[in-house]
């Protein structure tokens, strides 16, 4: 199933010479997936909400400032005659929700995640909840501020966090729409008078005062397709995953991505591996990353890797022009998930790093199970069990 049908000629297009304001504006009142940068007609990239979030950008910079490629990858394109897989690769690496398509090399329209996962509905009933979501999951509290909500969004590169109210159980959840509503329609209100540019106050703010409440949530045992509708119907990017029998305790998330992830699995013999941001590889080549993790998972016979996800994320500081970057590598197994994250400067760097830690924890994972079967046999030699 290609994408010829599925992609849509309608979409936001802004020029590079645009202000930040009023793509920030456009954010708010269209709540678009993506907008389409061009100079003087020519495509140039493509810019998200959780992009105008993360930037430091000011309303009167320019678009320019956010679509600037990488050194030795461009901004993602698609072909019209895709394959559906492909391009679901495509936006999980590049880490967007909508990529432009293009046909005989001209811009033609985007195709969005939600266009995907509306055309793979009926199909997505052989997969459950459990195969495919996020366990443990980043929170927060009610009265943490909006500050530490942005620094741990940018930090593991999610897109919402479940707030948990003084006992412990799942009250609402914050997500980047969220976070970036307030801050728009704070500066618009504080552009005059005491409050200019207290920029402190705004992320001092608790979360509580934003958070979405209820909670939309699913379990473990949900088939992919009802998430996915749920997300659809009520246009959410993603659920909490809780038991069945408490819908207060959060034990993961499921996001769209997470499905468009599962779309690009494979039955071939070797290990799925889905990079994120993949732009920013250096040094380093997808193919030497997949054969390091495959050299983990081919170490401990016993445990088989059924996808692995890696993740880059740049930070400001910089050492001789090369960034710091953050790599996280989570293992999905038939024992359960297992990660590793580091930092180092570059991509190769913080890959070797998170590549020791994942090695560290895979080894403290098959310690904990071996512990366990030998309690198993021994509580069974004693006829306690």
């Amino acid at each position: 199933m290609n994408i010829a049908d599925i992609a849509t000629t309608e979409f936001i297009e802004v020029d590079v010479g645009t202000r930040m304001g009023k793509v920030r504006s456009m954010f708010e009142n269209g709540n678009p997936k993506g907008i389409i940068v061009t100079d003087d007609g020519e495509y140039e990239g493509v810019i998200s909400e959780r992009e105008i979030l993360q930037s430091h950008v000011e309303d009167d910079a320019k678009v320019a400032a956010l679509t600037k490629p990488s050194r030795s990858t461009p901004s993602p394109k698609v072909d019209r005659q895709e394959d559906v897989r492909e391009t679901a690769r495509v936006l999980v690496e590049s880490n967007a929700k909508v990529a432009p398509v293009f046909e005989n090399g001209d811009l033609w329209g985007v195709i969005t995640n939600d266009a995907i996962l509306e055309a793979v509905l009926e199909n997505l009933d052989a997969l459950t909840v459990e195969d495919i979501y996020t366990a443990d999951p980043v929170t927060l509290t009610e009265d943490d501020g909006i500050g530490k909500a942005i620094n741990l969004l940018r930090e593991h590169g999610i897109s919402r966090l479940p707030i948990m109210n003084e006992n412990g159980y799942l009250s609402g959840v914050v997500t980047t729409h969220d976070i970036a509503d307030f801050v728009i329609r704070e500066n618009h209100t504080t552009t005059t008078g005491d409050r200019v540019g207290d920029t402190q106050r705004l992320l001092d703010v608790p979360v509580y005062d934003i958070m979405a409440s209820p909670v939309e949530t699913t379990t473990l045992d949900a088939t992919a397709k009802e998430a996915v509708e749920a997300m659809l119907e009520d246009d959410y990017a993603g659920l909490m995953v809780t038991p069945a029998d408490d819908d207060r305790v959060v034990i993961g998330v499921i996001t769209k991505t997470d499905v468009l992830r599962a779309l690009t699995f494979t039955e071939e013999e070797h290990m799925d591996v889905q990079i994120t941001n993949i732009s920013m590889l250096d040094t380093i080549t997808r193919e030497s990353i997949v054969q390091s993790i495959e050299d983990v998972s081919d170490k401990y016979a016993d445990m088989q890797v059924m996808h692995a996800h890696v993740r880059f994320h740049e930070h400001n500081e910089k050492l001789r022009g090369t960034p710091l970057v953050q790599c996280q590598i989570r293992l999905r197994t038939n024992k359960d998930q297992v990660a590793g994250t580091g930092e180092g400067y570059g991509a190769e760097n913080s890959f070797r790093v998170a590549l020791d830690k994942l090695e560290r924890n895979v080894l403290e994972l098959k310690g904990v199970t071996s512990d366990e079967e030998y309690r198993g046999q021994l509580l069974r030699k004693l006829n306690q069990i």
